[in-house]
């Protein structure tokens, strides 16, 4: 019987400093409104990133947007697309030096 009574007091007590807390969060800690700045952004993005297609067709590129990628100057699906057409162009060349075709 003392331990269901002392189970109610303490979900009731609970409850209670919850929901005070809810109703008195904006009061005690208000949340600060930050300035949206409006301008270009830092530095300009493609729209799109240029295929695999793209730089199959320019390995040179890709040899220099895999650099950037290396660096951290470049991300996203640019890497992704430039690093396999490279891996494709070399593995391609490898057959080619290995059949003789």
């Amino acid at each position: 019987m003392t331990q269901g009574r002392t189970l109610i007091i303490v979900l009731v007590a609970l409850i209670i400093g919850f929901g005070a807390g809810f109703v008195l969060r904006p009061l005690i800690a208000p949340v600060e409104q930050t300035a949206i700045v409006a301008g270009p952004p830092a530095s300009p993005v493609p729209a799109e990133p240029r295929g695999k297609q793209y730089f199959a067709a320019h390995l040179d590129e890709a040899r220099q947007v895999m650099a950037q990628c290396a660096e951290g100057t470049v991300r996203g699906d640019e890497c992704f697309n430039a690093d396999m057409a490279v891996t494709e162009a070399d593995a391609q060349a490898r057959h080619k030096r290995f059949f003789g075709k």
